[in-house]
């Protein structure tokens, strides 16, 4: 097993940092830039509170993308990724 190294990661206005497999780091970044974009976009779009409003309009977004897809590999491994993510996530709260 290989060793994981530490990141910083941004979603919406937090930083978090969290630890992964080197060879996870590129899939992480392209997701987070997604999520970022559509909070981004999200914002233009609609009325919100607060960041939070926006992080669960675009986790609604994201989860409705995955299960609309017909590849059941590519839902599970997104699925995957998805759980490393919050995994680490929890960790670093």
């Amino acid at each position: 097993m290989s060793e994981l190294i530490p990141v910083n990661i941004v979603i919406g206005d937090r930083t978090y940092r969290i630890k992964i497999a080197p060879a996870d780091e590129e899939s992480v970044r392209k997701t987070l830039k997604i999520i970022n974009d559509k909070i981004i976009e999200f914002k233009t779009q609609f009325s919100g509170k607060d960041m939070q409003d926006y992080v669960a309009m675009v986790t609604i977004w994201y989860a409705t993308q995955m299960t609309s897809t017909n590849n059941p590999a590519l839902e599970q491994q997104i699925t995957d990724s998805l759980l490393k993510i919050e995994q680490q996530l929890d960790k670093a709260l």
